[in-house]
């Protein structure tokens, strides 16, 4: 049973990683294909100022779910880095609970403004807003379930101690292959330090 579960959301991830390979597609076709449309034939295609504008909103979303899922998030780890562990573990799950309540208002808000959200239609498509703003809801109960099973996993003490710190920087990576490159180089025999 829970390597179905596991190969299940495996696959959700998966294919959410896939859609946002085809936004993005759509995005490079739709805006490429009209600039040269109005470049060269003095002409353009309508569709291609709102699909482009659609397929943004919910690569982002999506972006937010793939995101959470391989903690790529930025964060700041200065304060829990010094705190012992029991103190790491409580920042840990306060953090989830703040965004267990962000994603619970997300998903409410837009209930809230579903029946407004629905009612409008984009004006070049004509298509219910409803199919670009709901991915709210798809994110909102995504990253809830997410955090709802850090939470229990934490309970279980299934949370190691790396990543309760576990932050991703921005070009961190980058700068210690390269600081980590640099030391092997000058580890080597005849390197000048």
């Amino acid at each position: 049973m829970a390597k179905v579960i596991h190969a299940s959301v495996e696959a959700f991830y998966r294919a959410l990683e896939i859609l946002m390979v085809i936004c993005i597609t759509v995005m490079l076709i739709m805006v490429f294909g009209n600039v040269v449309l109005r470049l060269f034939f003095n002409t353009g295609i309508d569709l291609s100022e709102e699909i482009p504008r659609f397929a943004f909103v919910w690569m982002t979303f999506i972006g937010a779910i793939v995101g959470m899922r391989h903690r790529a998030h930025l964060g700041v780890d200065i304060v829990t880095k010094m705190l012992p562990l029991a103190g790491k573990k409580a920042c840990w799950a306060i953090s989830q609970l703040v965004m267990l309540v962000c994603c619970f208002y997300m998903v409410y808000g837009t209930w809230l403004q579903h029946e407004i959200i629905e009612g409008n239609a984009s004006p070049v498509a004509q298509i219910s807003m409803l199919w670009v703003f709901g991915v709210s809801y798809l994110t909102g109960v995504a990253i809830a379930v997410n955090c709802l099973s850090n939470l229990i996993r934490l309970a279980m003490g299934k949370v190691s101690e790396s990543e309760l710190c576990d932050v991703s920087e921005e070009g961190l990576a980058d700068a210690q292959e390269i600081i980590h490159g640099d030391e092997a180089a000058n580890t080597l025999p005849g390197a000048k330090p």
